[in-house]
């Protein structure tokens, strides 16, 4: 009988990649809180999760068959969007508010935890159970 990881795993192994970029933009808004000019940005959770469960994105035209195949989506199919300032322009048009950022960048290392947690323990119920114990 054939294992349907999806099935198995549920959305864990969706939100593990969803919250690992949401790391990566969170963390690049603290490190461009004094550049000029710099926009802040988030991800859409709901959005990018029914992103990564539809497999939607844009594909990428080959002109040659010796070409792999590519695949690539833009900010707003990632569900990646710049957020709104809570404070007024400092003048030099950087809309990067550090507390919130390490707030939210502390919120999301929770949920990926929890998320590996879950996925963690899903395998391991799948381990037990090919293993007959």
């Amino acid at each position: 009988m054939a294992l349907n990881f999806e099935k198995a795993l549920g959305i864990h192994q969706h939100t593990l990649g969803i919250r690992s970029r949401r790391t990566e933009i969170l963390a690049s808004n603290i490190t461009n809180a004094d550049t000029p000019n710099y926009k802040a940005k988030d991800i859409n959770f709901k959005d990018a999760l029914n992103a990564a469960k539809s497999g939607s994105g844009m594909s990428l035209n080959r002109t040659d068959t010796l070409h792999k195949p590519g695949f690539s989506s833009s900010m707003a199919q990632n569900g990646v969007l710049y957020r709104t300032s809570n404070q007024p322009d400092t003048g030099d048009g950087n809309s990067v508010d550090l507390e919130v950022e390490r707030n939210l960048f502390m919120k999301n290392s929770m949920e990926y935890q929890a998320s590996l947690d879950f996925l963690n323990s899903k395998i391991s119920g799948l381990r037990m159970a090919i293993k007959g114990q």
